[in-house]
């Protein structure tokens, strides 16, 4: 499910949206999985009388076990946009929380051994003001995500810097990158190429 387009602004454009992790769901899965074999053993390998209760009696243990479950999962996003990061949840009652990029003072995120084998983690969004501190688990591979936010928060703050001479835009420009090199968010090869296209285009 698409974050609604009519929900951004004018110049507003996604840069990345996702789901929880499946881990979220693992228990649903496994019952899911349970439930779908006794349905196969019951079809094709027992014959006894009120079979049909049986399938009932399942039908109704899954949609109280599973089916609230997978569609909390499904109807939770995360986006990140070029403005903000935004959470929703909810099937009925809906609840959501949006930070914008250039409030944020530091992203971090933790992984147990499990978690690091199966790519999951929580990502913890430290913001200026009221907002404070923003928790969120079983974000998939959170250190990508880590690195997206950092580089769209970059973005968001020469964005709103207005325009600048060249030089000044440039030295701005120089410095991400370098600090990004420094975080190893880019090889050295990225770094290079990066810097050769800024100095390459800045002209005599």
């Amino acid at each position: 499910m698409a974050y609604p387009t009519k929900l951004l602004g004018d110049d507003e454009t996604v840069v990345m949206e996702f789901r929880p992790h499946w881990s979220r769901i693992f228990k649903e899965i496994v019952l899911s999985l349970a439930v779908l074999i006794l349905l196969v053993l019951i079809s094709t390998v027992f014959d006894f009388d009120y079979r049909g209760w049986v399938v009932a009696a399942l039908a109704v243990v899954w949609v109280l076990l599973v089916a609230g479950g997978l569609l909390r999962w499904w109807f939770t996003q995360h986006v990140i946009t070029n403005e903000r990061v935004i959470y929703r949840a909810g099937v009925l009652s809906r609840e959501g929380k949006e930070i914008p990029l250039e409030v944020i003072n530091d992203v971090s995120f933790s992984q147990s051994l499990w978690e690091r084998m199966i790519g999951s983690g929580d990502l913890l969004i430290e913001s200026a003001g009221e907002l404070g501190q923003s928790h969120y688990r079983d974000i998939p591979d959170p250190e990508a995500i880590q690195t997206v936010i950092y580089d769209a928060r970059e973005k968001r703050t020469l964005a709103l810097e207005g325009p600048a001479s060249p030089a000044i835009t440039r030295v701005q420009q120089l410095e991400i990158l370098a600090r990004l090199h420094d975080e190893g968010k880019l090889t050295d090869q990225e770094y290079e190429a990066e810097k050769k296209a800024l100095t390459e285009g800045a002209g005599p």
